[in-house]
């Protein structure tokens, strides 16, 4: 499948639907807190999205999944239900939130600590949102896609932490998931992997874990992600652009400094 270089016409789409994935996250925050269900989130993205934002929740109904959102906490590494359970004081959660705005999507997520966290919850949401930061610093025209991921696993390993091989980013416009895959480690084939070229636009999401890097997957629900060791996992994800000169993060929040 052939990587898709955008238009400016299909680029300014995609800044509108980056930047309305970032608002439901911004919306989404204060109601991050002990005691409120993550069904219960899920219901106010989706009032927000559907009805303030005009947009369509990209993951309700894909391939069978029910909600509108993924909320995956503490050693859920993606792919999270939302359901009756309830957040509580310490808890770390992932809210992944996709849109669709005139056809084309903006994909994003964000760790939430949930009042006052351990050291090692702490660590591993930094930890993950440094390693998604340093790969997209990576990209610019002329470069090899795998020296993203040579970058995320450098400074995971060098944190003790491990680098999910189970899942990956990859390209988004009009379909949520096409090529590229954005591999998030060192594969050892970045000298054959796809040179970026100005228009493309793809994700960057790594999934962090304080552990070891395998995963398993409910055999119950069909898509919870877990560590299998138990350990507590965490992703940060943005939709970027390759630009004349480097990059643009489509999905940036107002409160975020890596420009």
């Amino acid at each position: 499948m052939s990587i898709s270089i955008k238009t400016p016409d299909e680029i300014d789409k995609m800044r509108t639907s980056g930047k309305l994935a970032a608002d439901v996250l911004d919306m989404i925050g204060p109601h991050v807190r002990a005691g409120i269900s993550t069904d219960e989130l899920d219901k106010l993205c989706h009032e927000y999205i559907v009805n303030e934002l005009k947009c369509i929740p990209a993951p309700l109904n894909y391939h069978g999944f029910p909600k509108s959102i993924c909320t995956s906490i503490n050693n859920v590494v993606c792919h999270g239900i939302p359901s009756d359970k309830l957040l509580k004081k310490g808890d770390i959660i992932n809210i992944d939130i996709t849109v669709i705005k005139d056809g084309y999507h903006g994909d994003t997520s964000k760790m939430f600590i949930v009042g006052k966290s351990s050291v090692k919850s702490q660590r591993i949401c930094r930890v993950a949102q440094e390693c998604m930061y340093i790969g997209i610093e990576q990209v610019k025209p002329g470069i090899r896609l795998g020296k993203i991921g040579r970058a995320i696993g450098t400074h995971a390993e060098k944190n003790n932490c491990s680098v999910v091989r189970d899942y990956c980013g990859h390209g988004i416009g009009l379909d949520f998931h096409a090529a590229p895959q954005v591999i998030h480690y060192d594969d050892g084939k970045v000298d054959n992997s796809p040179i970026l070229e100005e228009g493309m636009t793809f994700t960057i999401e790594p999934m962090i874990n304080l552990g070891d890097y395998q995963v398993a997957t409910s055999k119950v629900d069909g898509w919870t992600v877990t560590t299998k060791d138990r350990s507590l996992s965490a992703q940060w994800e943005h939709t970027i652009l390759v630009t004349d000169e480097g990059y643009e993060i489509l999905t940036l929040r107002e409160e975020e400094s890596i420009l």
